[in-house]
């Protein structure tokens, strides 16, 4: 398992020594942890960030006019900052934080499909979503009498764009919702054009890019997002902690989806009324430590590069559409033209629940299910599910490899 992905400035080998945990044994065997895009591992960087926040600078926010609480606050709006220019935007108070992207998207179906959208309005969606981006809009159809559309996917795997054009085309489509990078397939949807068309068409765009902002360099002005999530956990970051940018017009027309403290500017018994943007969608203590946390992998990220992760991707995915092609039973779901590091796939006559747990006793850590893309794995004929294997910036082709070959051998276990 030696085998690296080479790219000019990036040494993957120096890479996995900020993961303590790549060191660990599973069974006695070296750990290969390909479920990055369930969560990914945390370097020392973020580890050491949030524990010096606990010991040495912690207090809640925006509350209190002592020193501790002063640098708690500042750290906590530094982390916004970083987030801020993460996605490309100047203007700090476009970042909502979040417990993740679920909840984000949440907030945005339950603030501007509740408030701003009206009964007979349409929201269009796919049929590649993670169900994060699915029952949200299920809900507000049923609360609010929203027509909910979907955007058909391709043999490919990929979005049908006429499809897309067609179900625009009646000008009723007041939001369009869609991932900005498959948690199944890889797929890395056509994501300035989307919104192009949407606007067009008169609508407003979110793109979940839970997946995407892990792997490729995101710039929400340049894609002209109106919306777009992201969540810590899978930036290397913490759980608790997720980035809801909304364009500053839209989150000040949204109303609040929690009351409490924090959102407010003054509140009476009969009356309250709401803080600026972004405060007004963040009720009550918020995740400081988890904040933290986020700012610290981001930097992480950041000093890398995406130049370098991107390349060091690209040379992992073709490996890997390459060896896992070649094995004799196995199917691969999706063959995009722009695909990242996420790999679903199934053996003959294995149940993915069966192929993941005869992986693990090798060591190999990969998801197996459905990944919270029902709707997906129907249109593929997968209902039983799949296994999947996902990329992050400390993956090695030696994995990829090692991953291979135990599929080889898990087809003479089941006698595919």
């Amino acid at each position: 398992m030696d085998g690296l992905a080479r790219s000019p400035g990036y040494d993957v080998a120096r890479i996995r020594e900020d993961f303590p945990i790549l060191g660990k044994e599973i069974r006695g065997k070296k750990l290969v942890f390909l479920d990055s895009g369930a969560s990914a591992q945390k370097p020392r960087q973020v580890i050491q960030a949030m524990t010096r926040c606990m010991e040495e600078a912690y207090a809640n926010v925006h509350r209190g006019a002592y020193h501790l609480s002063e640098v708690a606050t500042g750290a906590y709006e530094a982390a916004r900052g970083a987030a801020a220019r993460f996605l490309g935007t100047p203007d700090a108070r476009e970042v909502v934080f979040t417990r993740n992207s679920t909840e984000a998207i949440n907030l945005v179906a339950r603030s501007y499909g509740g408030g701003v959208l009206k009964p007979g309005d349409a929201v269009l969606t796919s049929e590649m979503e993670h169900h994060a981006n699915l029952v949200p809009w299920q809900m507000l159809r049923d609360a609010e009498g929203i027509e909910l559309r979907f955007i058909r996917v391709t043999d490919a795997g990929e979005l049908d764009m006429e499809d897309y054009a067609a179900k625009l085309a009646d000008g009723r489509v007041k939001l369009v919702a869609v991932t900005h990078m498959s948690n199944v397939l890889g797929t890395v949807t056509p994501a300035q054009r989307i919104a192009r068309m949407a606007h067009e068409a008169g609508a407003v765009v979110l793109f979940d890019g839970s997946q995407a902002a892990v792997h490729r360099h995101v710039d929400v002005r340049a894609i002209d997002a109106d919306f777009y999530v992201f969540t810590g956990h899978k930036l290397y970051g913490p759980t608790g902690i997720g980035v809801l940018y909304g364009k500053l017009p839209l989150l000040d027309a949204m109303p609040p989806m929690l009351g409490g403290g924090d959102m407010i500017a003054s509140v009476t018994l009969e009356r309250s009324t709401w803080a600026e943007v972004p405060a007004k969608h963040e009720a009550g203590t918020p995740a400081i430590v988890e904040a933290v946390g986020l700012h610290a992998a981001i930097d992480y990220v950041n000093a890398i590069g995406f130049p370098a992760l991107e390349a060091h991707e690209r040379a992992l995915t073709e490996h890997a559409m390459a060896r896992f092609s070649a094995i004799e039973g196995v199917t691969v779901l999706g063959r995009a033209q722009d695909r990242g590091g996420v790999f679903s796939f199934a053996l003959d006559n294995a149940h993915a629940h069966d192929l993941s747990t005869l992986l693990d006793r090798v060591g190999i850590a990969v998801r197996a299910g459905r990944h919270c893309a029902e709707p997906l794995h129907a249109r593929f004929g997968m209902e039983a599910g799949t296994c999947r294997a996902s990329f992050g910036l400390y993956t090695t082709l030696g994995e990829i490899d090692f991953l291979a070959d135990a599929l080889v051998e898990a087809r003479r276990f089941f006698r595919v």
